[in-house]
């Protein structure tokens, strides 16, 4: 659902709409990762002293890895912000407390909690019946939601 609706800010989305995006990218990420491990030369992985000199000549399955991992990235970019700030307007909150979250990972310590409080923000269930955000999207009777 968050690439059908790429770049749509306005509205709100499900916890089920967020979490299996993040789920999504979650799995899309440990494969990559396991790509790119593929193309470390095994060197690498039997003899610590050889680390440095076998990292400098990795294998095409970490350049491929790679690639494919910056595209993935690219295109994720937007629909991630887009389904996080409309997950916020479920919970009738407005999009800029993302960039607050944002701009507070600068700051030591603090980013802790704040990312601690965040997650939890995400997992709390959206406000019952329509908010300033758009209607309700568990509501059965507004079919129309998603269309």
């Amino acid at each position: 659902m968050p690439y059908r609706r790429y770049a749509d800010f306005n509205g709100r989305s499900r916890r089920m709409e967020y979490w299996m995006f993040t789920l999504l990218q979650v799995i899309v990420g440990v494969i990559l990762v396991l790509l790119i491990f593929g193309g470390v030369p095994t060197e690498a992985w039997s003899n610590p002293d050889a680390v440095a000199a076998t990292m400098a000549q990795p294998g095409a399955l970490f350049w491929i890895g790679g690639a494919i991992g910056l595209v993935w990235w690219l295109g994720s970019l937007v629909p991630s912000l887009a389904v996080t700030i409309r997950r916020l307007h479920d919970r009738d909150m407005s999009g800029w407390w993302y960039l607050g979250l944002i701009a507070v990972q600068f700051v030591p310590l603090v980013n802790w909690l704040a990312s601690l409080a965040f997650l939890v923000l995400m997992f709390l269930p959206g406000t019952a019946g329509p908010n300033r955000f758009g209607l309700d999207p568990k509501d059965p009777s507004q079919a129309g939601v998603f269309a």
